[in-house]
């Protein structure tokens, strides 16, 4: 899918010494960014979800240690 991006100059700038300081075009940084950002967000939500998961099953547990 086709996007435009619209990067503040100081943000462009600083895009471009970092794809070139990697040998590799803006656009592929920016793709391999947002892939991290989504590999992240999965992660976390992966974690979220077992913490919820935790406090549905051992909630009174947890409280009572807390509490001890």
């Amino acid at each position: 899918m086709a996007m435009t991006l619209r990067l503040p100059e100081e943000l462009e700038k600083q895009l471009e010494e970092i794809a070139s300081r990697k040998h590799i075009s803006k656009h592929a940084l920016i793709t391999q960014s947002v892939e991290r950002l989504v590999r992240s967000e999965d992660e976390q939500q992966q974690v979220d979800e077992a913490v919820d998961y935790a406090f549905e099953r051992y909630g009174e547990v947890i409280e009572r240690l807390a509490d001890a």
